[in-house]
């Protein structure tokens, strides 16, 4: 299946600082490309990988589940940890969500995270339909380039895969759900202020719920969704990077 120009996986090898960004539902690398950019410049080693049946068609994306993508992650995350000394996962919405699980997953070997408008449920009142929608209608019209900046393009699907998207919301939100607690490594939250995909009790959740004590929520005034192509993004960057170099002594010289 040939793959959206901008939307292929980025790789980066470079310091002992290893970084996991990961895209969100429907997206594509081309949303996180920037940051990924960033943090690589920045002299850390960062694998942006292509979750399956993302950048193709949204056809090919209703033929994946959760745990396809979160397979993808635990490879990417894998790679890393076998080459660095420290290992931190950053996620924009459902990416997020997968860096939580890497987090509940893999414990202390994840130095930290950075989640952008993570999601772990939807206030959306046709959630209760998505079961059975999902067995009789194969997608929707979707939400894509929810972004203040004039002129950026996230590379996401037009249409909402409804088999992938209940796969996402009652598979893989459920399980990070269910093992929020494990969560205790370094967390540094980004919330758009504005924001038409992911509510903002997503955050409220998540903050409420985690195990962790290094907690730092930072709201993006003039951000919606994919704020890691808006106004905010070099707030995201240069915030993040903060965040390496305070809890990982081997980024200090990068």
């Amino acid at each position: 299946m040939p793959i959206v120009p901008g939307a292929e996986p980025f790789t980066h090898d470079a310091g002992p600082v290893g970084v996991l960004v990961v895209h969100g539902f429907t997206g594509s690398p081309k949303s996180m490309r920037p940051w990924a950019q960033a943090l690589a410049d920045a002299g850390h080693t960062v694998r942006l990988p292509r979750l399956p049946g993302h950048g193709t068609t949204w056809q090919e994306m209703n033929l994946t589940r959760w745990e396809d993508w979160n397979a993808e992650a635990d490879r990417a995350f894998a790679e890393l940890t076998g080459r660095c000394a420290s290992v931190f996962v950053m996620g924009l919405s459902m990416g997020g969500t997968l860096a939580l699980r890497l987090a509940e997953q893999h414990g202390d070997q994840v130095a930290g995270l950075v989640l952008v408008n993570p999601a772990v449920h939807t206030e959306r009142k046709d959630r209760f339909l998505l079961p059975l929608l999902q067995l009789v209608v194969p997608s929707f019209p979707g939400i894509r380039n929810d972004i203040a900046k004039p002129g950026q393009d996230e590379g996401a699907y037009d249409k909402i895969p409804l088999r992938a998207a209940h796969s996402m919301s009652n598979g893989l939100w459920p399980a990070v759900r269910a093992d929020i607690a494990r969560v205790d490594q370094p967390l540094l939250l980004f919330r758009s202020a504005v924001d038409h995909v992911v509510e903002a009790s997503n955050a409220a959740w998540i903050l409420a719920h985690v195990s962790s004590t290094d907690v730092e929520e930072r709201v993006l005034p003039d951000s919606y969704h994919v704020a890691t192509l808006d106004h905010d993004a070099p707030a995201i960057v240069e915030g993040s990077l903060e965040f390496v170099r305070r809890l990982a002594p081997a980024a200090a010289g990068t």
